[in-house]
């Protein structure tokens, strides 16, 4: 009886003594302090900052060049980051078929102006045939019915002047429409740039429309971006930026503001607002990201 109070003591001690020491540890845990939080990105701008908007690089000039016409291209005369001129060559077509039909054309357009000065050179005897006639009657040598007759010929004459005329025109328009046709085979830069993609290759079978070089512009820059409407009316043309980019952290730039929507867009009650940048574009290059600070304005 004895043996079984001392072990039955001696399991509620070792029991006593484990609670003691969970609520040891709980204690520790408890008092331990708290770990350090992650540091967080960096704020946004306060108010006193200003407003910060984002968006891309643009320039007004940016295009796709495409073929005009169907055909095969014969050669190519620029790479992808080419600089170009406004109408330097960039590529061409093969243009035998059109040349020969354009050199037909101006040989019918020679062959009526002959025509033309033939017509015109026999109008005038007939002219002066009619003049002596009219004299011959006056003088009632000759019948009226062959006065009227000699009248009759000089005005069918001139009828067929104008007729050839109207033949020279339509020549001279149609080889016209064959220079305009041989001039869609060249095909060239429209404004002052960089080819930025080529998208065509020498031997290529190309349809009218078929893109063929990506030419942009490099300056001037400009952002475009979106305010809240309670800057419509406060921001002014002519309102000087300051612009950054993460591409290139270091650098500080300015745009100056060249046009304000004059409206709000109600699905997201915002204004475009378009910026240009003012100065050296250094490392700047279309299709970068940047951000304008726009102060709060009162």
């Amino acid at each position: 009886m004895i043996g079984r109070i001392a072990r039955l003591l001696l399991v509620v001690g070792a029991a006593l003594s484990f609670f003691g020491c969970g609520e040891n540890a709980a204690h520790e845990v408890s008092a331990a302090p708290p770990l350090a939080a992650a540091p967080a990105h960096a704020a946004p701008p306060t108010a006193d900052e200003g407003f910060v908007a984002s968006g891309p690089l643009v320039v007004e000039h940016q295009v796709d060049v495409a073929a005009q016409r169907d055909g095969v291209v014969a050669k190519i005369e620029a790479e992808e980051g080419s600089r170009v001129k406004r109408g330097q060559l960039l590529a061409s077509l093969d243009d035998r078929q059109i040349s020969a039909d354009l050199e037909a054309a101006r040989a019918k357009t020679r062959s009526v102006e002959a025509d033309l000065k033939n017509w015109q050179a026999e109008t005038k005897v007939l002219e002066a045939d009619l003049e002596r006639a009219q004299k011959l009657f006056e003088s009632n040598v000759i019948s009226k019915e062959q006065l009227d007759h000699d009248q009759f010929k000089v005005e069918a004459d001139r009828w067929d002047v104008q007729r050839v005329q109207q033949l020279l025109v339509n020549s001279r328009e149609v080889e016209h429409s064959l220079e305009l046709e041989l001039e869609k085979t060249r095909v060239t830069a429209p404004f002052d740039g960089i080819v930025a993609r080529r998208y065509a290759r020498a031997g290529q079978q190309v349809a009218k429309g078929d893109r063929l070089f990506w030419v942009t512009a490099e300056a001037p820059l400009q952002i475009r971006f979106t305010l809240p409407e309670r800057f419509l009316g406060r921001l002014k043309k002519g309102a000087a930026l300051a612009l950054t980019t993460p591409d290139l952290p270091d650098e500080k730039y300015t745009v100056k503001v060249v046009a304000v929507s004059p409206v709000v867009d109600p699905s997201s009650a915002t204004i475009e607002v378009l910026a240009e940048l003012t100065g050296s574009r250094g490392q700047l290059r279309p299709g970068m990201a940047a951000s304008v600070v726009v102060p709060n304005l009162q």
